[in-house]
């Protein structure tokens, strides 16, 4: 059984059930499976893939801030960064609330609620005179909608597995990686075909089309939906909306909880800075702006593979242990590849490219994992029945190291407005390389905590968790 909650044998059987419900995976038929893996897949790959992409809006917001009259002019790089950062820190932190109205009114019409959110959202963009207006629009509000958007899909697909619940998630989080992919060049062809204007047009309407058609395709599993109908008897439609769902305060006091929640904090305060900065940094080694969008595709594409892969991994030696191998190996080639890198940057160019290289293959494809891996580790850590409240505090938790860490890095990025020097970045690296750091030790804090759960309160060693 993928779940397991050694602290009350009531939940442990309700688990039981649903993973009995679930355990074949074919009761539904394969096509609709298939319709809610793609579905959820093309969700991301909307919302997460233009959030990966706003690197290249980065880059191109920078140029122009060195230019007279335009939106961005004499804009530090810390402040245009705050754009990117009210989105991807928004499109995770109001998640509790976003689970509790999926809850309610059903995922489908939240999702395209958020569709239409994220269409608005780049139109008004389209139309911005000066910064604020960005980091109103195709921050925060691209933000909110992409939550509205992503968050659903997000609870929603892992009700429908037990198996392979992981090889899912990894899929549907691969959406975000191959849109990344396919909007770095798309948004640097757009950008100086069409102008950055009508390529925010664009991709508005196109996500709100997107976003709107594929949310009517998602609902919950039968047996969850059951389940759901079942608590909102007992509560008025209204007050359930408006009413956070929180898990029980013996499982937030627990030490694996605690763990967990430090984890993502570390990891998500770290995660997208060097994604939004791989093109500005890629500068300051002589690489051009297409360039700089090649690397941002090729990180990426690794991005997508790597959920895709370490989610089948994950599936066969244990999704905690998968975690805790991944954010290892984000902290050593952080502190081993890209630290160097800035440190040489300006006497051994060639190297300094080499090493970014290589850190944006690696990076790309064990950083990402975390997004795919937490949710069913979550069920292997707390249950089924947990799930839905968890993930949404948990996705809160994302957002806002999100809105602190990028900031925070972008701003020791030292230089305001001039072509900065590799050796500016290496703040920046150092904190990544850290954050992950610490984060690796809170994942085996967790793995421990697991393991003496499933130990009945003891310490014997489970391999595959």
């Amino acid at each position: 059984m993928a779940g397991y909650n050694s602290k009350s044998i009531s939940d442990s059987r309700l688990e039981a059930g649903f993973s009995q419900r679930n355990a074949t995976e074919h009761e539904h038929g394969k096509g609709r499976y298939i319709i809610v893996v793609l579905a959820a897949f093309m969700i991301s790959f909307m919302t997460g893939g233009l959030q990966f992409g706003f690197g290249i809006y980065q880059a191109h917001y920078e140029t122009m801030a060195l230019e007279d009259d335009t939106p961005f002019t004499g804009a530090t790089a810390a402040r245009l960064d705050l754009i990117g950062t009210l989105a991807i820190s928004m499109m995770t932190i109001c998640a509790p609330v976003v689970v509790a109205w999926s809850k309610t009114i059903g995922p489908q019409k939240v999702m395209c609620a958020g569709g239409l959110l994220v269409g608005v959202a780049n139109v008004l963009a389209s139309f911005g005179r000066e910064l604020w207006h960005y980091q109103i629009t195709q921050g925060f509000l691209m933000g909110v909608g992409s939550c509205l958007s992503f968050v659903p899909s997000m609870v929603v697909v892992p009700t429908w597995f037990d198996k392979h619940r992981a090889l899912a998630m990894g899929i549907v989080s691969a959406g975000s990686g191959v849109g990344g992919l396919v909007w770095a060049p798309v948004l640097v062809t757009c950008i100086e075909k069409l102008g950055y204007r009508n390529t925010l047009r664009m991709t508005g309407t196109l996500g709100a089309v997107v976003v709107c058609v594929c949310g009517a395709l998602l609902t919950w599993e039968p047996a969850m939906a059951a389940r759901i109908r079942s608590e909102n008897t007992t509560t008025s439609r209204l007050k359930k909306m408006f009413k956070v769902p929180m898990p029980p305060w013996k499982t937030v006091k627990q030490r694996k909880f605690i763990a967990q929640s430090f984890s993502m904090f570390c990891q998500s305060a770290a995660y997208y800075t060097p994604a939004f900065f791989f093109a500005s940094y890629a500068k300051t080694l002589g690489y051009s702006d297409s360039d700089g969008a090649n690397l941002t595709a090729v990180n990426n594409a690794c991005n997508a593979v790597g959920k895709i892969a370490i989610g089948l991994v994950a599936d066969r030696i244990g999704r905690l242990n998968a975690l805790f191998l991944t954010t290892v190996i984000c902290a050593a080639v952080t502190l081993g590849l890209w630290v160097p890198s800035i440190a040489i940057g300006m006497s051994h160019e060639s190297v300094a490219r080499s090493l970014l290289v290589s850190f944006t293959v690696l990076y790309g494809i064990f950083a990402s994992a975390y997004v795919s891996l937490f949710p069913p580790a979550l069920v292997e850590l707390f249950g089924m029945e947990l799930m839905p409240q968890i993930t949404g505090i948990m996705y809160m938790i994302m957002g806002v190291a999100s809105m602190i860490g990028t900031p925070v890095a972008g701003a020791l990025v030292r230089g305001h407005g001039e072509i900065k020097e590799s050796g500016d970045y290496m703040g920046m690296g150092i904190m990544v390389g850290t954050l992950m750091a610490a984060a690796a030790i809170f994942v085996a804090w967790m793995r421990l905590e697991a393991t003496a759960d499933r130990a009945q309160g003891g310490r014997k060693w489970v391999w595959k968790l």
